[in-house]
């Protein structure tokens, strides 16, 4: 045990600690150059040691990692269990997963007891996993995983959900569903995790099963198992049970917001109820945020409802949005409409707005590397191969009754043109290096920041109809499993 701190120490270490917790990183910053200039950094001495490790504290939850490793560095050596799981938080929390992991083996390799790190550190590797399942690294978390089981971490009920997160968003739902059957322990949160994977990858019957089951484990459903059941309501367009779910939450104690009625109105809009959405959103009993007029608008766009998006996007932008997704959905909701000079308009106001259209990425990852595409990209190192996998495998879908839906291109550009501009989206470059590089009998998983267009969800129908590969796509909606000319989605999306 280090000896305890002097009085001017432990009043400077709580001050740390209180300056921490409110993120004040101006007032903290004054406070360490103080410590610098009294001499208390850097922390040579053990009775300093928990100054050094409260800074590296206050650096992490202000989003100044590349601090934080600094304060670790300046702690005697070797540095605490306690502080190796601070700098390894302090990595994941702030987006870098690589950077945590690789501290993360640091801390085994430099000795810390297995007995020790868990106590600390069953969160700390929950982070990790869960910023690899938000920027769907598989590999990465998947070797996570592995030392979790090496460390006995994958017993905590913490992993055990980001691992159902990891598998489920990364298009592993099978793998996720073994992870939450075989966890040792069970809590509210890995509930809540297998049921938004069973919402998004479309097993909406798993979903209602589990609810109840959980309930008869004795879990009580919190706001958030509500948002998975109403989410798995609106994947599978059944407006009666988000209805009935919706008004449970009343019964359980619990008063809907913003997030449930924006899946309300998600649910209601997708089967082409938008008169009475945009009823629900009226009667909301707060001011409805971006995400509920998103919402809204994006059912105007699938139906063409210009008018209604007009209402809603102007409402949206009343919230003060800046969202490019938005400009773009009444765009093409007039294009799609045959207002074409309404949809003109609308991408001048945006470019008046000063908004820049947010690029469409998509993304494969293979052999520990990351792959990443834009449309009509050609700076991959495969990019001729890519294309011409692509246009083989073109030929066999047109022959098998493929034709383009070039609706949503804005361009007023002649026919040929325009199939050329949806040919290579980012989506069909990523499932093109796919067709190269997966092997036969493995799935290609893609991943895509924005939804899946209409044209590209039908051809890659096609191609797994023609090549007998398994695609798995996500986009910002939901998962899209295609096997032999079909999705699981059912079109409904």
């Amino acid at each position: 045990m280090p000896p305890p701190l002097p009085t001017c120490a432990r009043a400077l270490a709580d001050l740390l600690v209180a300056l921490s917790a409110a993120r004040a990183l101006p007032k903290g910053q004054q406070l360490h150059g103080h410590l610098l200039k009294a001499g208390h950094l850097p922390a040579t001495a053990s009775s300093h040691t928990l100054l050094g490790h409260h800074l590296l504290t206050l650096y992490s939850r202000c989003a100044l990692p590349a601090l934080s490793h600094r304060a670790f560095l300046d702690l005697p050596t070797p540095p605490s269990p306690a502080a190796w799981s601070s700098l390894i938080s302090s990595f994941a929390q702030n987006g870098l997963p690589v950077a945590a992991f690789d501290a993360f083996r640091g801390m085994i390799a430099a000795g810390v007891p297995v007995e020790e790190a868990v106590s600390v550190n069953d969160f700390t590797i929950s982070c990790i996993i869960r910023v690899c399942a938000a920027a769907t690294l598989f590999e990465l978390g998947a070797q996570v995983h592995a030392r979790a089981i090496k460390t006995s971490l994958d017993s905590s009920p913490f992993v055990g959900s980001s691992l159902v997160s990891l598998y489920s968003k990364c298009g592993l739902v099978e793998c996720a569903y073994q992870v939450f059957y075989e966890a040792p322990e069970r809590n509210l949160g890995i509930w809540n995790a297998v049921l938004i994977a069973s919402a998004q990858h479309g097993h909406t019957d798993a979903a209602f099963r589990r609810f109840i089951e959980m309930q008869n484990d004795g879990y009580r459903p919190n706001h958030i198992t509500f948002l998975c059941m109403l989410t798995a309501c609106s994947h599978a367009g059944l407006v009666d049970e988000g209805k009935r779910y919706f008004s449970l939450m009343k019964e359980h104690g619990i008063e809907p917001k913003a997030e449930h009625y924006a899946a309300m109105v998600d649910l209601l809009g997708r089967v082409g109820r938008i008169s009475e959405a945009f009823d629900l959103i009226e009667s909301m009993p707060m001011e409805p945020p971006e995400s509920v007029w998103g919402a809204l608008l994006m059912a105007c766009r699938m139906f063409k409802d210009a008018d209604t998006a007009a209402i809603a996007a102007k409402r949206l932008f009343e919230t003060g949005s800046r969202s490019s997704g938005a400009h773009m959905l009444l765009s093409n909701t007039y294009a799609a409409a045959g207002r074409h000079a309404d949809a003109a308009l609308a991408r001048k106001a945006m470019r008046d707005a000063g908004v820049r259209k947010e690029t469409g990425l998509s993304w494969l990852e293979a052999a520990g590397e990351v792959h990443t595409f834009v449309s009509n990209c050609r700076r991959h190192k495969r990019s001729e191969e890519i294309y011409s996998v692509l246009e083989k495998v073109g030929e066999k879908m047109e022959a098998a009754g493929y034709v383009a839906d070039t609706s949503a291109v804005l361009k007023d550009v002649d026919g040929d043109e325009k199939q050329t501009t949806v040919r290579y989206h980012s989506e069909r470059l990523a499932v093109g290096l796919g067709l190269l590089i997966v092997p036969e009998g493995m799935p290609i998983r893609v991943m895509k920041n924005l939804r899946v267009c209409d044209d590209c969800h039908n051809a890659i129908k096609y191609l797994t109809k023609c090549t007998g590969r398994v695609v798995i796509l996500r986009d910002n909606r939901r998962f899209h499993h295609f096997k032999d000319g079909a999705c699981s989605c059912g079109d409904f999306w």
